[in-house]
């Protein structure tokens, strides 16, 4: 919803001081410019990204028009979930959590927590690891460093739509001049028309400038940096993950694990730990 309120608000601004200083709006109606910009960007963007990208790109872009997943809430649930996996594997045993493990979407632990379940990069993440630690043959060291680098790994994949929009951005602005320039050829082939004739079609050639360069920092380039932010949002539900089952495999019990895990979370969706604490009580006594 903020990115149409954000576009509404740049053409709110564009246009309305354009309107301002007296201009026509029917002057900025040039459709084949549009087709030149538009056009070539997005041939560009097909050309310079493999198809994986470009599936990735387009499963990315409508995640851009959605609030972020990654709540207080949403923390609430992933902290009490793991408290509970943690407290059972002391009070039961590492092989208590087996049949969670491989079944989550039938386990009674993990059922009672749906936002954890319908996200399908944490469950992966969090049911790999605890099926390594139920295995045993892993110590805390060697089960971190290959948690850093499936992080590493996740990060550089969802970097890529992120830099194919980007690229898209940067190149509009030179699309606009390249529409532009069309447009002066356009007219040099008609030098011998009235000034007014030609006054309208070298603004019309001008247009194209002004598209790309709008279209670039305006609507596009924007939508890189929002693509940015909640990608860093998805690596720190992982990380939040990450540190808590650490701080158990190096011998630290429940409650005390999973406030390592509240602390690494962003200061505006952090829970506060009488907030956690009051989360994990009633969910015992559910």
């Amino acid at each position: 919803m903020l990115v149409i309120v954000g576009w509404v608000g740049v053409l709110a601004a564009v246009l309305g001081g354009y309107a301002m200083a007296g201009g026509k709006f029917a002057a900025l109606w040039q459709p084949q410019e549009l087709v030149i910009i538009g056009g070539a960007a997005f041939a560009a963007f097909l050309v310079g990204n493999s198809p994986k990208v470009i599936k990735a790109t387009f499963a990315a872009l409508p995640t851009c028009f959605k609030g972020s997943r990654y709540t207080k809430q949403m923390y609430l649930e992933l902290l009490s979930l793991l408290y509970d996996l943690l407290a059972k594997v002391r009070k039961e045993g590492l092989m208590s959590i087996e049949s969670d493990v491989d079944t989550p979407e039938q386990s009674p632990v993990f059922t009672k927590y749906p936002l954890i379940l319908e996200d399908h990069h944490a469950m992966d993440f969090l049911v790999d690891y605890l099926r390594l630690m139920v295995g045993g043959n892993l110590n805390a060291f060697e089960i971190e460093n290959l948690m850093d680098n499936e992080i590493e790994t996740h990060h550089h994949e969802g970097e890529a739509p992120i830099q194919a929009v980007s690229r898209v951005g940067d190149g509009l602005p030179a699309f606009g001049i390249v529409a532009a320039v069309m447009g002066v050829v356009k007219t040099m082939g008609s030098v011998g028309e009235p000034p007014e004739i030609l006054g309208k079609k070298i603004g019309a050639a001008l247009v194209g400038t002004f598209l790309g360069i709008l279209l670039a920092y305006g609507f596009v380039s924007p939508l890189a940096g929002l693509l940015e932010q909640k990608l860093s949002e998805q690596t720190k539900m992982l990380q939040c993950i990450k540190v808590t089952l650490l701080a158990s495999l190096n011998g630290y019990p429940p409650q005390v694990a999973v406030e390592f895990g509240r602390k690494v979370l962003y200061s505006t969706e952090r829970p506060t730990f009488a907030e956690l604490e009051g989360e994990v009580k009633q969910r015992k006594g559910k």
